[in-house]
């Protein structure tokens, strides 16, 4: 049941990505031909005055058709007026902006909402699991992460820290290779825990989770009380965005380095988390919604065709040079966009299969 929960939560983020250049298209006096969700051949739609709305075979996407998207397209005389190519920048930028705007603000109102359930994690060790390194090591529940290996993240946000911790854990590789399940790391991690005030320094070997597919040391955090004013939500929506913002812009600005493209999924990585969500709680899956829907948007606005970003960009020379870009130029522009997408398609995929492979 929680696959469907997941596809329909995938629609949605597209429909209303779609719905956004609709809406706006409508509004600045377009034509729209069509809005479709998926691709492929059509299985069922209808018409309603000029636009056709209707669901597709491939679910993969969506897509509006507004009159006059290609500038060599054949349009009939009497909407030639109304054609995309022949409005003013401001109003095509508009039209092509409201997709990822809806998704990013979209984004925000679920993590505001999400706020007031959502019992953030800290850095203060909640359990400790009987047999692990961490209790071979004597952590105890109730001590606080203050540093890892001799760094002090106290001016991290809890986040950050937890983010260095795992970070350390992952550096100190298993003695075995392959790794098997409960192999230890040859070199330990030093850990900065606040115990009773004091601050102590513990020595702990890492093992390997086999289920995990990574080294662990054996604890959970505990979770703070969600949030209780209209401030502290926002503040929450604001820092979660800031948060996969800067890291899509990181992911992307290191692609070519091997630990970053690892990060990348793709379809089976996004709905296997979308499934544990969902088990963990309502909570949960629509905090990840809002992130998924955050990305969608902030990918959009890449600067390449045929992302969103790049009619921006296009839109945007046009304006700068005062005359419009041949097709020409543009399509031989695009194919660094088209290498892009397919790009992370492959490593998304090549990161899914390694995962399906365990």
């Amino acid at each position: 049941m929680s696959w469907i929960y997941i596809f329909l939560g995938f629609c949605l983020l597209i429909m209303l990505h779609e719905a956004g250049h609709f809406v706006a298209a409508k509004a600045t006096g377009m034509r729209v031909e069509k809005f479709f969700l998926f691709f492929g051949p059509t299985i069922w739609s209808f018409k309603r005055g000029e636009t056709e709305y209707g669901v597709k075979a491939i679910p993969l996407g969506g897509y509006v058709r507004i009159t006059g998207m290609n500038t060599e397209e054949e349009i009939p005389p009497e909407v030639e007026h109304r054609a995309y190519h022949r409005q003013k920048i401001w109003k095509r930028i508009v039209v092509i902006a409201a997709g990822p705007a809806v998704n990013i603000v979209l984004a925000f109102v679920i993590l505001y909402f999400v706020a007031f359930s959502y019992p953030e994690v800290t850095n203060t060790v909640g359990k400790v699991r009987p047999d692990s390194p961490a209790a071979a090591a004597q952590l105890r529940s109730g001590d606080r992460l203050v540093s890892v290996e001799g760094n002090d993240y106290s001016g991290k946000s809890t986040e950050g820290r937890i983010e260095r911790f795992h970070d350390a854990i992952a550096s100190h590789k298993c003695a075995e290779t392959p790794p098997t399940e409960g192999c230890k790391a040859a070199t330990p991690v030093e850990l900065g825990v606040e115990r009773n005030g004091t601050v102590k320094m513990l020595t702990v070997y890492p093992a390997y989770d086999k289920q995990a597919g990574a080294m662990l040391v054996g604890i959970e955090y505990e979770r703070g009380t969600p949030v209780s004013s209209i401030g502290e939500a926002t503040s929450f929506a604001w820092e979660k965005m800031w948060t996969v913002a800067s890291g899509t812009f990181h992911v992307f600005s290191h692609i070519f380095e091997s630990k970053e493209r690892k990060q990348i999924g793709g379809v089976v990585g996004i709905s296997s988390t979308g499934n544990e969500a969902i088990e963990v709680g309502p909570w949960a899956a629509f905090f990840l919604l809002g992130l998924v829907s955050l990305s969608l948007g902030l990918i959009n606005l890449l600067p390449f065709l045929p992302l969103d970003g790049g009619h921006i960009f296009w839109a945007i020379v046009e304006k700068v040079r005062g005359a419009p870009v041949s097709l020409r130029v543009m399509e031989g522009a695009s194919f660094a966009g088209i290498a892009l997408v397919l790009m992370l398609f492959f490593v998304g995929l090549s990161n899914d299969i390694g995962r399906l492979s365990g």
